[in-house]
């Protein structure tokens, strides 16, 4: 198997095509069929409610609202997450990730240089939707494609780029708590999982993720470790052991003779759907078992703070 150093320009290829591009992106996965009342509205925003159906009595005053927002990663996990808010939780549930963007793009006032829409800009939905949770994953655009981060890159400055992801950290928590009000939404920041390329990078963003968190009162949610070695959070690895829950729902563990499940494709060190990637950014449409992990993770979090 090739070592992740050697990859790093085929990598670059495809965080600008499936990651970077808003033009192609993975997809993303659930572990059943789609369920009913998914629609789309004029953009690329996807809503989930409980079907009418559901049996949802005595359980309303709980059942919270849940938006995500992120990049390609939020883009290939968002029918799963959806499904387990809902099967959970009875969540009320809206996703409008965008491949290839970072925090800057879903601030209101950049809307000539971003990647989002003003419509889907963070805080326009928080006044529209008034959720009690906003999911922020984002791995942390790196490499100066998205425009609204001004040619600010990792490898050219890292103390500039470090700079730059702390203000819009702390200009986006600003402009939701404006939004929302009264009904300030908890923020939940997803911690990411290793990066293959640049190690230290999501080590320091992911330590940003939990000052912020901290300040602001909001939460975490440590997806990351449920990809990474259980005895080195911040090493790469392309197959982890199976989980019990693996083990019991046997088509998750995918190599079962090896006990060990296959996290990311052969020609993909960042993302976790196990399909090819795409011309057009799409939730992934294959089982894969590192998407149900970071999903279950985040679940489990706002689940913890549900009231």
């Amino acid at each position: 198997m090739r070592k992740p150093w050697i990859v790093g320009v085929l990598l670059a290829g495809l965080l600008l095509g499936a990651c970077g591009d808003p033009a192609s992106g993975p997809e993303a996965s659930p572990p059943t069929p789609a369920a009913p009342g998914v629609s789309r509205s004029p953009s690329t925003t996807t809503h989930q409610r409980p079907p009418a159906s559901a049996d949802t009595k005595g359980i309303a005053a709980k059942a919270p609202t849940v938006l995500y927002l992120g990049d390609s990663l939020a883009m290939e996990n968002q029918k799963v997450l959806g499904k387990l808010l809902r099967d959970r939780l009875h969540a009320r549930y809206t996703s409008a990730p965008y491949s290839g963007t970072t925090l800057c793009d879903y601030l209101e006032g950049t809307a000539t240089r971003s990647l989002v829409p003003p419509a889907d800009k963070a805080a326009a939905l928080v006044r529209s939707l008034q959720p009690d949770f906003v999911v922020l994953q984002f791995w942390g655009n790196s490499w100066g494609y998205t425009p609204c981060m001004d040619g600010i890159t990792y490898s050219a400055n890292q103390h500039r780029y470090f700079s730059r992801y702390t203000a819009d950290m702390k200009k986006l928590t600003e402009q939701i708590s404006e939004a929302g009000g009264a009904k300030r939404p908890r923020i939940v920041w997803v911690l990411q999982g290793p990066d293959p390329i640049t190690p230290d990078r999501v080590r320091r963003v992911n330590a940003l993720y939990e000052v912020r968190a901290g300040a602001s009162g909001d939460l975490l949610a440590d997806a990351g470790k449920a990809v990474s070695p259980a005895a080195a959070r911040y090493t790469w690895a392309q197959y982890l052991p199976c989980t019990a829950y693996e083990h019991a729902h046997s088509a998750y563990c995918t190599q079962p003779g090896r006990d060990r499940t296959t996290l990311h494709r052969d020609d993909d060190y960042l993302h976790f759907c196990l399909g090819p990637t795409t011309s057009t950014p799409k939730p992934c449409a294959v089982r894969s078992p590192g998407i149900l992990r970071i999903t279950r993770e985040i679940t489990r979090a706002i689940a913890d703070h549900v009231r």
